[in-house]
């Protein structure tokens, strides 16, 4: 017993030095923020030796007559339309594979799941071209209209294994009170579903929020532009960079991300675990 408790002793350590070292970084850009520019990288501790706040007020006002107040309703707008398209589409295809019986099912679950293998750079200029064509390109519909149609297998997927250990007998029971496909999808799968959605909630604000590649090729106008742009703009390698500027807005951008994952983290892995467990 007493082997066991050191040895539990020892573990316990070793991840608090791990988890130490993993947020150091996370620590000194927020400490950094707070430091005046010039002496950011004198400085290598965590206890600054002056304290200022311009870092956050010259950094709001943005860059290109565009303020950061501007730059979150643009990301929020965005994230928005992201997480509405695939909840809707996502769970309705889901629902289709986990309960339906249609034509060549089979064959189409399969194709879905090779489009998770399936790097995205592999689809990027045919994507790409196509948007060119319909004149998409420098707006937010590249990155939102494919979400209304179903393209993120992993959340297919996801919420699959959690639908199918629903009982079907729920399914039956709904039916025998005369309700139809849509409505036992409406009023059963969906309420029971909420732990898989509000994973696909959470995934979805979180990748669509630090997405940077995607925004890249698309998004050219500064009016457009979402907080991944925006921090690139503070560190420009052809033009003076703003270490401290950007340090403080990237801490500003965040704060969302955790206000989510500390509200919703109970949900997020209940619907992780849940979902990988069944099927």
């Amino acid at each position: 017993m007493k082997k066991q408790n050191v040895s539990g002793y020892y573990g316990m350590m070793l991840v608090i030095l791990v988890g130490i070292i993993m947020i150091y970084p996370l620590l000194w850009m927020i400490v950094s923020s707070f430091k005046p520019e010039s002496i950011i990288f004198k400085e290598a501790g965590l206890w600054p030796s002056q304290v200022t706040m311009e870092n956050y007020v010259e950094g709001w006002k943005g860059f290109g007559g565009v303020t950061f107040s501007e730059i979150y309703i643009n990301s929020f707008t965005l994230v928005f339309f992201v997480i509405l398209g695939n909840l809707i589409t996502c769970s309705m295809a889901a629902y289709a594979f986990a309960r339906l019986t249609f034509p060549l099912r089979k064959m189409f679950f399969a194709a879905m799941l090779v489009t998770i293998m399936l790097p995205h750079h592999v689809v990027l200029i045919p994507q790409y071209t196509m948007f060119y064509k319909l004149g998409w390109v420098d707006s937010y519909l590249p990155l939102f209209v494919p979400k209304f149609l179903a393209t993120d297998a992993f959340f297919i997927f996801l919420m699959i294994q959690f639908i199918r250990g629903i009982p079907r007998e729920l399914d039956q029971a709904a039916t025998v009170d005369g309700c139809g496909v849509y409505q036992i999808y409406w009023r059963m799968i969906l309420p029971l579903a909420m732990p898989a959605l509000v994973t696909t909630t959470i995934f979805t604000f979180i990748w669509t929020w630090n997405d940077f590649f995607s925004q890249l090729i698309y998004i050219s106008n500064p009016k457009l532009f979402t907080i991944s742009l925006a921090l690139r703009g503070f560190a420009d390698a052809t033009a003076n960079s703003s270490y401290g500027q950007l340090f403080a807005m990237s801490t500003v951008s965040l704060i969302p991300v955790f206000i989510i994952f500390i509200f919703f983290q109970k949900l997020l892995v209940e619907g992780i675990s849940t979902s990988g467990l069944k099927g």
